[in-house]
């Protein structure tokens, strides 16, 4: 029951504030762990890459058990408070929204979107920068906020953290390239595992708010990604805006072959991205009554 209220707190604080600039951000911290396993230790080999997994979660762990711990000693008013402000920090809805809608008003679209994604900026039209926006608001609306959301439901503080931890090192060594290849292989398939349930979730989700008949439609098309599940939010976002995202696409000069997520139009639009960002209150609503409606029925139990 604490978890619930812990969930629902971290996630207005998110939605009222966002990132708290006076105090060092805690994925910040984690990628500092990161870093320096790596600058001492790397060698792109799927052991060294397994060890540095080990050492940062083993870490991460350590830290987040004694800070739960020393919190369940406080009253439980106060641990809430307390948890709730810590956890909101792995949460990232406002920035998420506030960073995508910058492309929106950006004079320099290229440079706004560059902030956001790792494909090749240079050569994007208005529409490729905008089913990028789409795509990325999609995609991390599972991993920055519904996967969050669900181990810290299911594990309290130190499930959001060592979740955030993984998610963390697959977007720092999780790459299919030559420096990485090996080495962050394991942090990426890990993170893969953990996304699982999540990223479905969220695109039922979508599928949900966007009032589709059949919640279930996004599986055809987003298990074409080469992500095991970054294609099924991306697919439903598609399917409720009635456009098509996903397409070939310039990574670092070369040009990917990437199949389509969606049947509706190719060529997208600003109001397309306006639409996309305009179901974050029904988001903010759905989940809300969720964690209410999970709460009064454990308290029922």
């Amino acid at each position: 029951m604490i978890n619930i209220f812990i969930a629902l707190f971290a996630y207005i604080i998110d939605r009222l504030f966002g990132e708290f600039n006076f105090i060092k951000h805690p994925i910040i911290i984690i990628g500092d762990f990161i870093s320096f396993f790596q600058k001492r230790y790397y060698q792109n080999s799927v052991l060294r890459g397994l060890l540095l997994v080990l050492f940062v979660l083993g870490l991460v762990s350590f830290i987040s058990i004694g800070i739960y711990l020393c919190l369940s000693t406080l009253n439980e008013t106060l641990n809430i408070v307390i948890s709730s402000f810590i956890a909101s920090m792995f949460l990232a809805h406002r920035m998420l929204y506030d960073s995508v809608k910058e492309v929106l008003v950006s004079q320099n679209k290229r440079e706004a979107i560059y902030m956001l994604v790792s494909r090749d900026v240079k050569q994007m039209s208005d529409s490729d920068i905008y089913k990028a926006s789409i795509e990325t608001y999609a995609e991390n609306l599972s991993d920055g906020v519904i996967a969050p959301l669900f181990y810290l439901l299911l594990f309290g503080l130190p499930g959001i953290i060592i979740y955030k931890s993984i998610n963390t090192m697959d977007s720092m060594v999780g790459y299919r390239n030559e420096k990485y290849e090996n080495y962050g292989k394991v942090a990426a398939i890990l993170d893969d595992i953990v996304n699982y349930i999540p990223a479905r979730f969220t695109a039922m989700l979508i599928m949900f708010i966007f009032q589709q008949k059949n919640i279930f439609s996004f599986y055809k098309n987003g298990k074409k990604h080469d992500s095991p599940n970054a294609g099924h939010p991306i697919t439903a976002m598609a399917l409720g805006l009635n456009i098509s995202l996903g397409g070939d696409t310039f990574y670092f000069g070369e040009l990917k072959k990437k199949p389509y997520f969606g049947t509706g139009k190719k060529e997208i639009e600003k109001e397309d991205v306006k639409k996309s960002l305009s179901i974050r209150s029904k988001i903010d609503a759905t989940l809300s009554i969720l964690l209410i409606i999970l709460g009064i029925f454990i308290q029922a139990l």
